[in-house]
């Protein structure tokens, strides 16, 4: 509550208009940064966008299809860079937002509550990052991996004869009217014709209308023969990976969770050691809704989520409501740090 800190500090008798003008700077302030980085993310919009797209891209490599994703209407690029851009600077500047929150409220907060506070805050944000970090780098492109192959038809292999001598001079004195290339060549002459590789994609070289130095690329994306054409939408691709994004950041704050119902008397270590058997049962679960669906993918997500359940019981070992009120906590593991050790009697950080 405001006003219920120290005696000793002159914000602790501010009256209430007074705090009334200090949650009105602090509104602003806080509201500095988000504006001027979400115009500054949608400059570099493309760059994000990329950044953001490049496991989609990955998995469609790995499968053998062009790497492309559809944009189906003249402003959905346009948009979808704005919602990045609004929705990135909001994630990106809650740090600071944060900040303006604590030091509005920091002076009518005891120096125990203060300690609790101060343990939360970045322990959340660190596990936060942590479980985005594993989406993008790890889960994403693993389950992007098999959900783009059940969209990709057979491939349809036919028998190649073998090539007598007599084909062979053939093929000498005829040479392939088109050739196989990894990349684009460096320097193409006006209708030249190629398949890039590595793209999948049937290539020409087409003159630019006004400028016979330079030629312009166009091409042809190769796909297998079938019923199904893989097309990924722009816009739907990314509200897949942020609700994902937002998913694993939720999930991976089961540990601050569990030391909140710990210090409110409602769960205790012995308990959630001697429940291990229900906890793994319901992250193999959880893990089989979210996994794409093979052995691989269900494996690695249950198997972070089922070590944040072990990472709980010892984060309420080491951070008690005693320790942490006392602020012995920090000591210890800075003293840890130093020594290797962990002392008691060291004195409580502020």
């Amino acid at each position: 509550m405001l006003g219920g800190g120290d005696a000793s500090r002159p914000e602790a008798t501010m009256s209430f208009g007074d705090h009334l003008e200090e949650l009105r700077r602090r509104v602003f302030l806080a509201l500095v940064v988000p504006v001027p980085l979400m115009v500054l993310l949608f400059i570099f919009g493309a760059n994000v966008r990329q950044f953001l797209c490049e496991p989609l891209l990955w998995a469609m490599r790995h499968n053998g299809i062009p790497a492309r994703v559809s944009v189906l209407s003249p402003t959905e690029t346009m948009m979808t860079d704005l919602k990045l851009s609004i929705i990135l600077a909001i994630v990106v500047a809650v740090p600071w937002v944060l900040w303006q929150l604590w030091q509005f409220v920091a002076p009518g907060l005891h120096r125990s509550e203060r300690r609790y506070v101060r343990l939360l805050l970045p322990g959340s944000g660190a596990l936060a990052l942590t479980g985005v970090a594993l989406l993008y780098w790890v889960m994403l492109p693993l389950m992007l991996n098999v959900l783009v192959g059940f969209s990709i038809p057979p491939q349809q292999l036919l028998p190649s004869e073998p090539v007598t001598d007599a084909g062979a001079n053939a093929l000498s004195e005829k040479p392939a009217p088109m050739a196989f290339i990894n990349g684009n060549p460096t320097t193409p002459y006006a209708g030249q014709m190629w398949i890039n590789t590595d793209t999948k994609q049937l290539c020409i070289a087409m003159p630019i209308e006004g400028d016979a130095a330079q030629l312009q690329i166009a091409s042809v994306a190769l796909e297998n023969p079938g019923d199904l054409v893989p097309s990924f939408r722009l816009s739907e691709y990314l509200d897949f990976v942020l609700l994902f994004a937002a998913g694993f950041a939720l999930a991976f704050q089961l540990p601050i969770v569990m030391l909140l119902l710990s210090w409110l008397g409602i769960v205790h270590p012995d308990m959630l050691r001697r429940h291990r058997r229900y906890a793994l049962f319901g992250v193999v679960v959880v893990a089989a809704l979210i996994a794409p669906g093979d052995l691989l993918s269900l494996v690695i997500v249950a198997v972070p989520l089922y070590l944040l359940y072990e990472f709980s019981i010892w984060l309420i070992v080491v951070a008690p409501p005693s320790k942490v009120s006392g602020g012995r906590v920090l000591a210890q593991f800075s003293e840890r740090l130093r020594t290797g050790r962990t002392r008691e009697g060291d004195v409580g950080d502020e």
